[in-house]
C-alpha cells in the first residue's frame, strides 16, 4: 500500500458516506477510526485489498446495509444481459472468437466503483474486439487451457461478470470453476450475483469465503484454498485480484485486467485504462 492508495481509499470512503447521507459527525468519527487503522498498520504491508475490506466493514456497521453497491450491481448486471446476444452475436461472427471474447471480457473491467475516476462501459466495449493487450500472453494462455484439466476463474465486478460469462462460455472447459467473494463489497460479484447472471450454466461456482476486493490466500476459506491449490491453472481477473496473487509464484496464474491507477502501471510497465493479460510464470 503506497501513498497513492491511501489517497485513492480515503475518496472513496468519503464517496461512500456521501451515499449513504451519513451525518457528518458520524462520518468524521468514520474517517478518524479509518485514517487511524491506515496509520497503525502502515508499516505492516498491508494490500490495498485488505485496507478496503476495513472500510466496507465500518460502513456496513454504521449503515446496517450488507451490500453497499446493491442498487449498481443490479443495474450493471442487467445492462449487460441485455446486451449479451448481441455481443455475442459478434464473437460468434468474428475470425477469433476466443480472442474476441477475451477482449470484451477485459473491457467489462472497466465496471469499477472502487476508483475515484468516472468510466463510459458502453463507450469501452464499442471498441473492445479491436483493442489489444499492450502485455499479451494471450496465446500462451489459449495453449494452457487445451492441456488444463482444471482451471479457476476468480471473478471480480458485477456487470463485468456477464462478459466473464460469455467467455467462459467460449473457453468450454468441462472443469472450470468460478470463484466470487465471501460478501458484498465495492460492487464485486458475490455468489448470489454469479447465479443471478446464469453463471451456473457455463461453471461451477464456489465463494472464496472472505469479503475483501480481491482474493486473499491467508483469509479464504479451507474449500476454497484446497481447490486453489489443486487446480490447474487460474485466471485471475481484474486489478484487485492482481493486488492480492501478484507475488504468487507457485500457481500458474494469467492476470486479465484493466490497469486503474498509476501504482499499478508502474508496476507492470504500462499506462492507466490499458488492457493487460499476463502470465506470472512467463520466462
Amino acid at each position: 500500500m503506497q501513498t497513492d492508495c491511501i489517497n485513492c481509499l480515503l475518496v472513496q470512503a468519503q464517496k461512500m458516506l456521501t451515499k449513504h447521507n451519513i451525518p457528518e459527525e458520524r462520518s468524521n468519527n468514520i474517517m478518524d477510526s479509518f485514517k487511524l487503522f491506515i496509520h497503525k498498520n502502515r508499516n505492516n504491508n498491508l494490500p490495498s485489498p485488505e485496507v478496503a475490506c476495513f472500510l466496507h466493514r465500518l460502513i456496513k456497521k454504521e449503515t446496517h446495509i450488507e451490500d453497499l453497491y446493491k442498487t449498481e450491481k443490479e443495474e450493471y448486471n442487467q445492462l449487460m444481459l441485455d446486451l449479451e446476444e448481441d455481443i455475442r452475436e459478434k464473437i460468434d461472427k468474428s475470425a477469433n472468437p476466443f480472442q474476441t471474447a477475451l477482449r470484451y471480457a477485459l473491457a467489462g473491467n472497466i465496471i469499477d466503483f472502487g476508483p475515484p475516476e468516472p468510466f463510459n462501459v458502453l463507450e469501452t466495449l464499442a471498441t473492445a474486439a479491436s483493442k489489444i493487450p499492450v502485455i499479451d500472453h494471450s496465446e500462451l494462455l489459449y495453449e494452457e487451457l487445451k492441456r488444463a484439466s482444471s482451471v479457476l476463474y476468480l471473478g471480480d465486478n458485477t456487470g463485468e461478470i456477464v462478459l466473464d460469462k460469455i467467455f467462459i462460455s467460449v473457453i468450454n472447459h468441462p472443469n472450470l470453476w468460478f470463484a466470487t467473494r465471501g460478501a458484498p463489497v465495492i460492487n464485486d460479484v458475490t455468489m448470489e450475483d454469479a447465479e443471478n447472471v446464469g453463471m451456473a450454466h457455463v461453471a461451477k461456482i464456489i465463494s472464496n469465503g472472505y469479503d475483501a476486493p480481491s482474493t486473499l490466500e491467508k483469509h479464504c476459506s479451507p474449500s476454497f484454498k484446497k481447490l486453489f491449490d489443486e487446480v490447474d491453472i487460474i485466471i485471475s481477473k481484474g486489478q484487485g485480484n492482481l493486488e492480492g496473487l501478484i507475488n504468487n509464484r507457485k500457481k500458474k496464474i494469467f492476470f486479465l485486467f484493466m490497469v486503474k491507477c498509476d501504482v499499478i502501471g508502474k508496476l507492470i510497465g504500462t499506462h492507466t485504462k490499458n488492457s493487460v493479460v499476463y502470465f506470472n510464470q512467463q520466462s
